[in-house]
């Protein structure tokens, strides 16, 4: 039995929330560097758009289409509030914004997955 479509992607929302976290942590160690520029993801939303999905076939005939792997999403300089006189960009208010949205997707990510596992348990109970 295959996984269900939107657990797999609440998974993959949770890797790409992951590697964001890392890049804004790199982000706030490197505040004091002169000449870093600060860095940021591509938005989930477009990395999941540009997804191609493709249906699963369970025969070698069905659909005659074979599934495309997904793109990894590149690490993008972020627009920065501001610039410092040493050259770089990054703003820890800004920073401690972005981590403050991981952290909230983050506990919708697991609200849904915490909704689904009592949906599956539902289903099952005799």
């Amino acid at each position: 039995m295959e996984p269900v479509f939107l657990t797999k992607l609440v998974s993959h929302n949770n890797d790409w929330l992951s590697v964001r976290q890392a890049t804004i942590a790199e982000n706030i160690a490197n505040a004091n560097t002169p000449g870093f520029r600060a860095k940021d993801l591509e938005p989930f939303t477009t990395v999941i758009s540009k997804t191609q999905l493709a249906m699963i076939a369970t025969h070698g005939d069905h659909l005659g289409q074979s599934m495309e792997v997904s793109r990894v999403s590149d690490v993008e300089k972020a627009d920065s509030w501001s610039v410092s006189h040493s050259g770089n960009s990054v703003s820890l208010e800004q920073e401690l914004v972005k981590t403050g949205e991981v952290a909230r997707d983050h506990s919708l990510n697991a609200s849904i997955a915490k909704s689904f596992h009592r949906m599956y348990l539902a289903a099952v109970k005799p």
